[in-house]
């Protein structure tokens, strides 16, 4: 028991609680969720391998410092609302980043337990507590200030950010480019992955809240700064476009029929369900020898939902070793049980056309490390010789992306040279009345990380309103 003479004691001889996923073989063939979650005697067995730390170096890990020893510790104790209650003081989206988020370099990477161990699997926690909404208190709302916040983008920082201001009082309006809530939540991550369902539970949440939301709004054509700032009547804007645009591999050939960029190739299948053509009229090429390029977390889901669309080989060709890959650990583990091909150190040099028009094959450069690089990872050198073609009749490009060019569009305060917001900690821009966050500002990262500059954004638009 973890509680003796009245002090908790983790229970240091139990094994980390596995995970609770579908067969791979299974899974692979559709796109049912992976894992399954744990059941409440899984979480409370899991609850009792926390130690409870003085230090809990797994609050500081965590980009919004959620009180993890506590709702824990009411997860144990079989409180789950209370838990529920604790996680959403500071974040609204439990469900989400406990299905998505890298624990291993966060939370679960800064707990004790793992330096001679498995981590307490506060991730599975987490999501366990999130898909039981209907546990959680009503949030405490401050009254109504009369204070109007247009926010643009309805990704994890945008929702983030509306979230804490309906609760600061605040009037807030989410404009959405698509028809649909949750950015790259809905059309960058697969259902195996985070269940459509899921992001319209937390966007659901968020409208009773009395957040209101505006579809199918491009903003920067609809209307700029400079508008919704003056006759649409917003106080503030909070801007949290994202960076969607694609990186191009700058090779021979990436303009041939059925060379994808990964933004493009998932957003036809998540958003547009193009996996039910002709259902759905969105076609897209359903391969069957696939290689995506990337070592990320764009490029498992690309790969993996090629293998679900049918695919008899996929591969995933990275320029450097499977152990630099930045991609989760656990995706990396899924794809490969799922049948997907890791094929490391090679770089592409050019698409190659068939006879029908169409990408037939790609030009691989074989390499080796070298010395790292300004990252301080390894840099991989080219083999001399070492150059084959590999079969393909679809090609996936997931190298990263760029800003998205609407923040230009919407306009009102500075961009650096690469077309990024300049904003600092607090989201705050070169406009007293503009914030920005997310990956408009950073650079493509995680979606906790989106979602602790929403936060912090949103305590600064309230300081900052309070002062007028």
């Amino acid at each position: 028991m973890p509680e003796v003479n009245g002090r908790w004691v983790a229970d240091m001889k139990l094994p980390r609680t596995p995970d609770n996923e579908e067969p791979a073989a299974e899974r692979a063939r559709d796109f049912r969720p992976v894992d399954k979650g744990f059941t409440e005697e899984m979480a409370v067995a899991e609850a009792s391998r926390c130690m409870r730390c003085k230090n809990p170096l797994c609050v500081d890990g965590c980009p919004v410092n959620i009180n993890i020893p506590a709702f824990i510790t009411q997860i144990y104790n079989r409180e789950f609302g209370d838990a529920l209650d604790t996680i959403r003081e500071s974040s609204m989206l439990p469900a989400i980043c406990g299905r998505v988020c890298p624990q291993e370099n966060q939370c679960e990477g800064r707990c004790i337990r793992g330096r001679k161990g498995d981590p307490v699997a506060i991730g599975q926690l987490e999501r366990f507590l999130g898909d039981q909404p209907e546990l959680a208190s009503k949030p405490h709302m401050m009254p109504t200030n009369g204070l109007k916040v247009a926010v643009i983008g309805s990704g994890p920082s945008g929702i983030a950010c509306a979230g804490e201001l309906a609760r600061n009082g605040f009037d807030v309006t989410v404009f959405e480019a698509f028809f649909t809530g949750g950015g790259v939540l809905v059309y960058g991550i697969p259902e195996f992955r985070l269940p459509k369902a899921v992001v319209k539970r937390e966007i659901d949440g968020l409208m009773d809240l009395g957040v209101k939301f505006e579809y199918n709004s491009v903003m920067g054509r609809l209307a700029d700064a400079e508008e919704l700032l003056g006759e649409k009547g917003f106080d503030a804007v909070y801007v949290a476009t994202g960076a969607g645009l694609p990186k191009f591999l700058n090779i021979p050939g990436e303009n041939l029929p059925n060379v994808f960029f990964a933004n493009e190739y998932l957003t036809r299948v998540n958003l547009m369900k193009a996996n039910n053509f002709p259902t759905y009229d969105t076609p897209t090429k359903h391969g069957t020898n696939v290689v995506v390029f990337g070592g990320g977390n764009v490029a498992m889901d690309a790969v993996r939902t090629a293998k679900r669309l049918g695919a008899d080989r996929a591969i995933i060709a990275y320029r450097r070793t499977e152990d630099e890959m930045p991609a989760r650990r656990a995706e990396l583990h899924h794809a490969k049980a799922e049948g997907v091909e890791v094929l490391p150190l090679v770089s592409p040099l050019e698409f190659l056309k068939g006879e029908d028009g169409n990408v037939c094959a790609v030009r691989v450069q074989r390499c080796e490390l070298g010395e790292p690089d300004a990252s301080g990872r390894r840099r991989p050198v080219p083999i001399e010789g070492a150059i084959e073609d590999i079969p393909c009749d679809v090609a996936i490009s997931a190298i990263g992306t760029n800003a998205n060019p609407f923040a230009k569009l919407i306009g009102g305060c500075e961009l650096n040279k690469w077309g990024y917001i300049e904003a600092d900690e607090d989201g705050r821009t070169s406009n007293p009345r503009i914030w920005a966050g997310g990956d408009i500002v950073t650079g493509a990262a995680t979606v906790i990380l989106a979602m602790g500059a929403g936060k912090r954004a949103a305590a600064s638009i309230t300081k900052a309103l309070a002062k007028n």
